[in-house]
This record gives C-alpha cells, sequence and structure tokens, in this order.
C-alpha cells in the first residue's frame, strides 16, 4: 500500500466472495461465482458476522442495492430480495425481475449496479473467447428496477465484469477483458466510457482501439468503434471499478478510480492481481493507472485474486478476494490501537 493506508481482514468465510453492495444500514451484501450463495456481512455492536441469505442460485455474481431491495444477477436472470435488511435472519426467498439473459456459461457472470438514472444495468458478455455473436450478446443492458423496459445502451463488449459512473459528468465507465490467444502483450484490456446509449466499442473485430481483430476483422475499421479512453494491461482481467467519491483519503484520490485487476491466468509471466488507481484529465481520458494495492502475485503464483472494490461510508474501502473468500478494507490515516 502507499504510505498512510492500512489494510485489515473486514471478513473472511465466504467461499468464492466476488462482487460487492452496500446496504442503507452498512450490510455488505457479497455475491459468489462458484458456488451458489449469497452472503451479508452484517457489523453490529463494533463485531462482524457473515450470514448467508441466498443459497441454491445457479452462478449469483452479481449483487446491486437500492431503497431497502436487494438484486441479485445469476447466470440467466435477475431476482430480487425486498427489504433484505430487516430480515437478514430469516430472509425471504429471491423473487426473478427478469429472465430473459442468455444461459451461455462462458463470461455468463454477471456484474449489476444500478445508474444515477435509477436503471439497472447489466452486461451480456461474448459467448466464447472470440466469437460471431448474436444480437443477444457482446452487450450491456438497461432497465427498469422491475425489470421492465430493457435495451441495449452499450455494444462491442467482449465481457464487463465492471462498471460505474463518474460522479461530475453520471457517464458510464466500464472494464472490459481483451480476447485471448492473440498474444501474450496485446490486446490490453480496456477502460471504456459511455457518452451515449448505442455506442458501439468494437469488440469482436476490434480490441484496444487500434488492433483489428486478425480472424473476425477483415473490412472493418477502428475508426468505426468508440476507442478506450483507457488501457489496463494484457490479460489483466480488470474487472470491479469505483469512483472514489469519499473524503477520507488524500484529497489525490477524490473522483479517482480504483479497479481490481483478478490476474492473468494463461501468461507465462501472470499480470495483474492487483489494485490500480486510475486519475482522470479533466476531458474524461485516463491521465495515469497507478499501483495501489499489490502483494496478491509472489513468484508468478498468486495469493490472493481481487475482484470488486466498494466504499463504505466512512470512506475506506473494501476489496473483495475470491480466491481467499476474503474481503479486506483498506483505510488510510493512524490505525486505532486497542487499550492495553
Amino acid at each position: 500500500m502507499p504510505a498512510g493506508f492500512n489494510v485489515e481482514v473486514y471478513a473472511a468465510g465466504m467461499a468464492n466472495a466476488r462482487s460487492l453492495a452496500l446496504g442503507d444500514k452498512g450490510t455488505v451484501f457479497v455475491g459468489s461465482r462458484l458456488v451458489d450463495k449469497v452472503y451479508a456481512i452484517v457489523n453490529k455492536d463494533g463485531k462482524r458476522s457473515v450470514k448467508v441469505i441466498a443459497s441454491g442460485l445457479y452462478r449469483p455474481n452479481g449483487v446491486a442495492f437500492k431503497d431497502g431491495t436487494l438484486y441479485i444477477a445469476e447466470l440467466s436472470k435477475v431476482s430480487k430480495i425486498d427489504k433484505i435488511e430487516d430480515n437478514l435472519d430469516n430472509p425471504p426467498k429471491p423473487t426473478v425481475i427478469y429472465d430473459k439473459l442468455p444461459k451461455d456459461e462462458a463470461h455468463g457472470w454477471k456484474f449489476i449496479a444500478i445508474g444515477p438514472d435509477n436503471k439497472l444495468y447489466v452486461p451480456v458478455g461474448q459467448p466464447g473467447n472470440n466469437v460471431l455473436h448474436d444480437a443477444d450478446h457482446g452487450q450491456i443492458r438497461r432497465m427498469n428496477l422491475d425489470g421492465s423496459g430493457a435495451e441495449v445502451y452499450a455494444l462491442g463488449v467482449r465481457n464487463s465484469v465492471g462498471f460505474d459512473w463518474n460522479p461530475e459528468t453520471k457517464q458510464m465507465y466500464f472494464t472490459d477483458n481483451g480476447r485471448d490467444w492473440l498474444s501474450e502483450t496485446v490486446p490490453e484490456d480496456e477502460l471504456n466510457r459511455v457518452t451515449k446509449a448505442g455506442e458501439d466499442f468494437g469488440a469482436p473485430y476490434c480490441y484496444q482501439g487500434n488492433i483489428i481483430d486478425q480472424e473476425l476483422g477483415w473490412g472493418r475499421n477502428c475508426k468505426d468503434y468508440t476507442a478506450p479512453v483507457g488501457l489496463m494491461g494484457p490479460h489483466t482481467a480488470s474487472l470491479g471499478m469505483r469512483f472514489y467519491t469519499g473524503s477520507q483519503f488524500p484529497k489525490a484520490y477524490k473522483n479517482a478510480i480504483f479497479v481490481a485487476r483478478h490476474g492473468s491466468w494463461n501468461k507465462s509471466q501472470k499480470q495483474g492481481g492487483d489494485i490500480v488507481v486510475v486519475r482522470l484529465n479533466k476531458d474524461g481520458t485516463v491521465k495515469s493507472v497507478e499501483p495501489f494495492m499489490t502483494g496478491f502475485l509472489e513468484d508468478n503464483k498468486y495469493v490472493g485474486r481481487p475482484v470488486d472494490v466498494m466504499l463504505l461510508k466512512d470512506g475506506s474501502l473494501l476489496v473483495s478476494d475470491d480466491w481467499n473468500g476474503a474481503v479486506y478494507r483498506v483505510s488510510y490515516g493512524k490505525p486505532k490501537v486497542a487499550n492495553q
């Protein structure tokens, strides 16, 4: 960590801890991908405990929260649980609100979030590494919170597992994972910005804004697609991201983006497995990408794999790690020392 920052285990014992969402009463909800559970981290009287609030689900990776309701995205559907924080000890079963998602396993797990327009955003990845797909894939959809009014918001998206909205411009930014098996050094993962509904970001024809795909890009031109605002490294698996809107961290971090890079799986020298901080220029393009939280990768082996980041109300930052089934808390300033 940079000087002045501290990291601690916020909670553990959550197999395959993935996406994070924060309840109105401080409950942290945690999705998973390889198990069937959604967890709740409950902070009561200064003590934290973990509860399973939903089980028997299929790839419940995505979680989002709004006005007392928890939204859960599985492989092919989105459900909700109303008044969840009032019923953590005896939660009702999720109610399906949208079930018109493809059932492909490849890139089928979903990250979801609710935008400033009060709509639910759901990505649908390409159904393979690099494929010519139908009109139901390679996109980000948005819909009303009851599942109605679904529409395609962004196209040419290979596989996004993280997005957030710029607090100043309200524009959506999203990470996108580049294709595999082109080379070890290209294409790089992307950080994209949506300036209007219906933009096409190029996949599977164009990657990283300037590489025409050698298999599927014949007759295409990268200039016909929206280029990324930043590149996140080759095969780093850039996943969850959040703008830092808190006040606990130094001012240099205000409105910067924290990105969890899960780390490469098929590079001979692994890359990623960290949290980076992305600072933007005034025009919304990327100014810099710098290491923030490292140490998950030692001797080309993982000791942890970060998936998502999320702010707590006090301005500290949570980081999920599906490798260790844990959530960490990053804070700034002198750590509190217990009375001796």
